[in-house]
């Protein structure tokens, strides 16, 4: 026999032992599926990664299964929501880009309308016709409408909030580009109770809905979407005490910390190095009284990270109590990077008095606090995702690489960790796999809908390989102009001004998950290739350029008054062309 034959019989023996284990653990019983989301949370932010934040139930889960350090998402929350929910890229599925932020000449297209397309299938959809219990509690952000809500995309019971984001103390928006925050239970409209804080209150409802059916022996899909830690960023008092004077030392300082503490648990190469955003100020230019609001600002974002954290364990205690921990699989990540909007100076009056129209306050005694507006701006940003470039919105390893944990009682690896690149299409395949559940065919409900284009991760999951993507093979991506293609260790990335330079750049992001080496010049040819490869994602996939001078923050703010003030434009237009023929008349009178 050929060697060539013997790697052959060896690769199919070990997909061979991963189905084996597969139907080993649907015998016993269809597993629980736990999907759980956190909102802008860095790459570095849980305890595993080497954070300094306490996230005790993060680290159990990690000691219970497996830890991606190569996994990656979307820049942005929609985008990423859409191909996490199924398996399809956020072009084909309607959601290339948040609906706040698409231009009016990409949005008359249909593929660029930013609600969930019914050309594709949620997981929850698929499961639910496999005989499972849905649930949702949390953010949904894929269509504002009846018709759009998850209600209608195969999910039983769900209390959703339809924005982008909203307050975590009370039901009110947190910019001036929604009317009112839009909370949805079971597809009406709803009151959040007075003691509501965000965390809390998903983690009461996901345990009220599993509770609710936990007789009839059913197993249960659970999706929760936290808030923590999108803006505005706010942590009960004992939460955000435990981080006071942990960040004096700046940003700078803790970004080498998270460095250092993720090279030494071999999360990243030896020899990582860093690159300073030249969005990252200078922390000994500001006065220690100015140090002092900044790493507050920063002790409030840990305490948030610590407080979701929190009731995600009551969550895994509540299953233990009633005995479904066991058969039940974990899947924790994040939508994209750390968030750098609103700046590093938001002490200014202009600041100030736009937070006060918004009934907000960002002052240093109440900061985190019910009425409190705070966020952790580009400085605290690039580190909370260290050692990785950019963050949230851009095409860097900042804003794209994510925690991603699986675990479970039943899986068969324990306290591991897989360097194997993964892309968030690869999460509905995955659930699919470990429910038994099979991915839809090209049609599905009557209708014809887009094929699942990500990979299941059982064959890392079961030990049975090292990678589920070959060298060669080739993910693309983009939004709002960024853009990037992976191919085995490479990376070609754009970013567009004004935080990158608008020029296509090559790195080899496992031997420099920084990028700080740009390769380009010493591998011209696997450049041309990749961006050839890049080029036909794109026209496959039907990718439009954005215009000329688009920029994404002016878009958003354009978008939200169109939107929000279109209609009393439109009435006092009309009132005016009616009473017109009478002023008209009058004036001839009058003459």
């Amino acid at each position: 026999m050929t060697s060539r034959g013997c790697i052959r019989r060896f690769v199919v023996g070990l997909f061979s032992l991963a189905g084996l284990w597969q139907a080993a653990l649907l015998q016993a019983a269809p597993p629980n599926i736990v999907l759980v989301l956190a909102d802008d949370l860095g790459f570095s932010d849980p305890g595993p990664y080497g954070s300094e934040i306490n996230t005790p139930t993060l680290s159990e889960l990690a000691r219970n299964g497996i830890s991606f350090s190569n996994y990656h998402t979307a820049a942005s929350c929609a985008p990423t929501r859409g191909m996490l929910l199924t398996g399809v890229d956020s072009h084909r599925n309607g959601v290339p880009n948040i609906p706040e932020t698409i231009s009016p000449d990409q949005a008359q297209y249909e593929n660029y309308r930013g609600t969930l397309s019914f050309k594709v299938v949620t997981v929850a959809s698929l499961l639910q016709s496999a005989g499972y219990h849905t649930y949702m509690a949390g953010k949904w952000h894929l269509g504002d409408e009846p018709d759009l809500l998850p209600y209608r995309r195969g999910f039983e019971r769900t209390v959703t909030m339809a924005d982008s984001g909203a307050d975590n103390w009370e039901q009110k928006p947190y910019l001036p580009i929604y009317e009112q925050a839009n909370w949805y239970a079971d597809g009406e409209r709803t009151t959040l109770p007075e003691d509501f804080y965000s965390s809390r209150f998903l983690v009461d409802k996901i345990i009220e809905f599993i509770d609710s059916n936990r007789t009839d022996n059913r197993p249960f899909f659970a999706y929760l979407p936290f808030q923590a830690v999108h803006i505005p960023v706010q942590a009960p008092v004992e939460f955000t005490e435990k981080y006071l004077g942990v960040y004096d030392a700046g940003w700078d300082a803790l970004r080498e910390q998270r460095r250092a503490r993720a090279v030494e648990l071999g999360i990243v190469a030896p020899d990582t190095e860093m690159v300073r955003m030249s969005t990252t100020d200078d922390w000994g230019a500001y006065t220690p009284q100015q140090q002092r609001y900044h790493a507050k600002r920063m002790a409030v974002y840990a305490g948030m990270v610590d407080a979701m954290d929190h009731h995600l364990g009551r969550l895994v205690q509540y299953l233990k109590d009633i005995g479904q921990y066991g058969n039940t699989i974990f899947i924790f990540s994040s939508d994209n990077g750390a968030e750098a909007s609103g700046g590093d100076d938001v002490r200014s009056p202009l600041m100030r008095l736009s937070l006060e129209m918004g009934g907000y306050t960002n002052d240093y005694d109440t900061l985190g606090e019910k009425g409190s507006f705070n966020s952790i701006g580009p400085s605290f940003a690039s580190a909370a995702v260290g050692p990785l470039a950019y963050y949230k919105f851009y095409a860097g390893e900042g804003g794209l690489r994510v925690p991603l944990i699986i675990a479970g009682d039943a899986l068969p690896v324990k306290n591991q960790w897989t360097h194997a690149f993964a892309w968030v299409t690869d999460i509905t395949p995955t659930i699919l796999e470990l429910t038994g559940v099979s991915p839809p065919t090209q049609h599905f409900g009557g209708r014809r809908v887009e094929p699942i284009s990500g990979r299941s991760l059982l064959p890392l999951i079961s030990g049975a390989t090292d990678r589920v993507y070959g060298e060669s093979e080739s993910i693309g991506y983009e939004l709002a102009g960024n853009a990037a293609l992976f191919q085995g260790d490479y990376k070609i990335v754009r970013n567009r001004p004004p935080v990158g330079d608008d020029l296509w750049h090559l790195y080899n992001i496992v031997s420099d998950p920084g990028e700080t080496r740009d390769l380009a010049q010493e591998m011209p040819d696997r450049l041309q290739q990749m961006l050839e490869q890049y080029q036909d994602y794109a026209t496959e996939n039907q990718v439009l350029a954005v215009p000329a001078h688009y920029d994404q923050a002016f878009q958003g703010v354009y978008n939200g008054i169109r939107k929000r003030y279109t209609p009393q434009l439109l009435l006092a237009i009309a009132t005016l062309l009616v009473l017109l023929p009478f002023y008209i008349a009058y004036r001839m009178v009058r003459k």
